[in-house]
């Protein structure tokens, strides 16, 4: 336990010292659609987080008259910037065939958090790393690492089920975008969000299929790594099971939120790293997505476990078909600002 958090305080000041932003005005967006940008920010503003980096601003928008202009008077850009290649990917909100009984061809439990899953906040010893969180649960009287996904399978969870699922594959990847819907056999849709996580780090299943030699690297996607489970039956858990990570859900009133509460909004909704941008955050990316080029303002509104590092974003799509295939296929070079009140920007 001492050396995780030694090496925890250690990499906190390195990263610390990775990014320099540089402050310049917003350049003149001839394509963006302000408006748009306008409606996303006033959403955003719901939240408490993005009311207090934006407190007056968040007031002033509702009130604006011209959407770009209120951008352009009233913001400035800080790039960011880090020793890597930036990244953008993306996600969108799968849907599941279920049933609340498990029965064939439901055999395959959505869980709640486990009664028995302690997450331990380090901010009160530890105010460096208010950020992290320890999870595991208690045998006899020592906090160990909780149960891995392949353990899961083994014994019987101390959780709840929401529902079972036709496919672990589907459940699988529901896990990794962190919220979908799942339309039950009564007829009944229910939506389902991120509740905890059972504490082990996210490994990718692709970059396993491609050091096994099953799938080439330039081929990679989430299409063609559900294709490969599929026509690979009896790998299934072997491949599954190299991610020990594992999600546990909660019900939600609405389609895809993320980790402000919000409903997510496509293509104006991202994923962040918060050792580096702050929740509730303004962005502008420059991108390529589907093909195009793709640069906007979009909202930091969630987090996700492959997410990390300083210029790394990863872009909510939306539901439906096209939005699992762009999805599935993006991975573009990324350029991210920052979009910071001007009268903050000497601050």
């Amino acid at each position: 336990m001492k050396s995780f958090i030694y090496l925890i305080l250690i990499l906190l000041v390195f990263v610390g010292c990775s990014i320099k932003p540089e402050v310049k005005e917003l350049p003149k967006w001839e394509k963006e659609r302000y408006y748009n940008a306008l409606v996303s920010f006033e959403n955003n503003c719901k939240s408490i987080k993005a009311k207090s980096i934006y407190t007056s601003l968040c007031k002033k928008a509702p009130h604006a008259k011209n959407a770009k202009k209120f951008f352009e008077n009233n913001f400035a850009l800080k790039e960011m910037k880090s020793d890597g290649n930036g990244l953008l990917t993306g996600y969108y909100e799968p849907q599941l065939r279920g049933s609340l009984v498990k029965k064939a061809p439901y055999l395959y439990p959505i869980y709640k958090k486990p009664k028995d899953l302690i997450v331990v906040d380090l901010a009160s010893i530890y105010p460096a790393l208010k950020k992290y969180r320890l999870r595991g649960r208690l045998e006899n009287g020592k906090l160990i690492p909780y149960y891995t996904r392949a353990d899961a399978k083994e014994c019987k969870l101390d959780a709840e089920v929401i529902c079972y699922v036709d496919s672990k594959i589907d459940r699988f990847f529901l896990e990794v975008q962190g919220s979908g819907r799942i339309s039950l056999d009564n007829g009944k849709e229910i939506f389902v969000g991120f509740s905890n996580q059972n504490g082990h780090r996210y490994s990718s299943i692709g970059k396993y299929l491609i050091n096994k030699g099953e799938i080439k690297k330039e081929n990679i996607s989430l299409q063609t790594i559900r294709e490969w489970l599929i026509k690979h039956p009896k790998r299934v858990d072997e491949v599954l099971n190299y991610n020990k990570s594992m999600v546990y859900f909660e019900i939600r009133k609405f389609e895809a939120t993320g980790s402000l509460g919000l409903v997510l909004t496509p293509k104006r909704s991202v994923a962040v790293d918060t050792r580096y941008i702050p929740l509730g955050s303004v962005l502008y990316i420059d991108a390529t997505v589907d093909g195009k080029k793709f640069d906007r303002i979009v909202m930091a509104q969630d987090t996700g476990g492959a997410i990390k590092g300083s210029v790394r974003a990863d872009l909510f799509l939306g539901y439906g078909d096209d939005a699992m295939r762009i999805a599935g296929e993006l991975k573009s070079p990324l350029k991210l600002w920052v979009l910071v009140p001007k009268k903050r920007v000497d601050e």
